[in-house]
């Protein structure tokens, strides 16, 4: 421990900060320790692991051991790491969905991936001030709070950018398997045979919306009502224009009516709500443009057109001096 104490000494000569890494060190020692022995412990007593264990004898096998090492230490440390309240819970399993993160430990390895991150960025801000003596110790205090805060918020980042990102392709892929969906329906096929066969035909250009269309015919195939597949549909993609449809065909079940009669009339209004949008978005294209002309364009104009009479009449006033 002197040994330790004397490195760290060495490294910088702020008692604050000296005292506050050997508590950490400290903690950090006895924490890993402790997880070291709960693993060792895990390991033995679980049935599920130690037979996944013997059976991984190729790199295949051992590759897929250390997937299920990875989820079940997640579920050990999920009761400590999930959040209790049901709001804080649906709404990531939410979003989670959105992703397209459907399996049964996802909660738990996010809630798990957040945490180490929450401990791995501090832990690295510690061992990177050791060669920056010029800090000081309340500097360093503020800098691991920052990096933990940084390990709390990234995870949610890139879950909503992986969110962001799939409904953007299943909106592009939307009109397509719309006009295909009316095509399909008015030449005779079934609903279930239209959405297979738009799935087969979308699978290439718009794998994400071909998915999910061959997830509804394999839940109707299953022996869930079309209504409830296309409502699961509507919950999974998150899209108000695939939430449409599905109220128009769920409308269009349930009364009994013509299932091409009411796609023709949505489809028609989908193309009008798409022109009255791209409309909207050309009448804010003045109003966004004031901003780069002000910033950018003018004062290169300004420079460009008076610049040289500027430099003229400077040039005049120091020949009359």
């Amino acid at each position: 421990m002197e040994t330790i104490i004397a490195f760290i000494t060495s490294l910088t000569s702020d008692p604050a900060t000296v005292r506050f890494l050997v508590i950490m060190l400290a903690a950090g020692t006895v924490g890993v320790f402790g997880l070291g022995v709960m693993y060792l412990l895990f390991n033995a007593t679980d049935p599920v692991r130690r037979r996944l264990s013997e059976a991984a004898i190729d790199k295949d096998s051992i590759g897929t051991s250390q997937i299920v090492h990875f989820h079940t230490f997640a579920g050990r440390m999920a009761k400590y790491v999930v959040p209790t309240k049901d709001i804080e819970s649906s709404e990531t399993v939410r979003k989670l969905v959105l992703a397209d993160l459907y399996s049964d430990n996802a909660v738990a390895n996010y809630y798990s991936i957040r945490a180490i991150l929450m401990i791995a960025f501090p832990a690295s801000v510690l061992v990177a001030s050791s060669w920056m003596p010029q800090l000081t110790g309340n500097l360093t205090m503020l800098y691991t709070a920052c990096a933990a805060g940084f390990g709390y918020i990234l995870p949610s980042y890139i879950l909503d950018r992986l969110v962001e990102r799939r409904q953007k392709a299943l909106r592009l892929g939307f009109p397509d398997a719309l006009d295909l969906m009316v095509v399909c329906i008015e030449s005779g096929l079934g609903l279930a045979q239209a959405i297979q066969r738009v799935a087969d035909e979308l699978m290439v250009s718009h794998p994400e919306l071909a998915t999910e269309l061959a997830t509804v015919n394999a839940e109707m195939r299953a022996g869930i009502e079309a209504t409830t597949a296309l409502k699961n549909l509507a919950e999974r993609t998150g899209l108000e224009d695939i939430r449409g449809l599905v109220s128009t065909l769920v409308q269009t079940l349930r009364f009994g009516t013509g299932v091409s009669d009411a796609l023709r009339v949505y489809s028609d209004e989908f193309r009008d709500r798409r022109t009255q949008a791209a409309e909207e978005r050309a009448a804010k294209m003045g109003t966004k443009l004031i901003f780069p002309l002000v910033l950018f364009m003018f004062p290169a104009f300004f420079v460009v057109a008076i610049g040289p009479a500027v430099i003229q009449l400077m040039d005049t006033f120091q020949n009359l001096n």
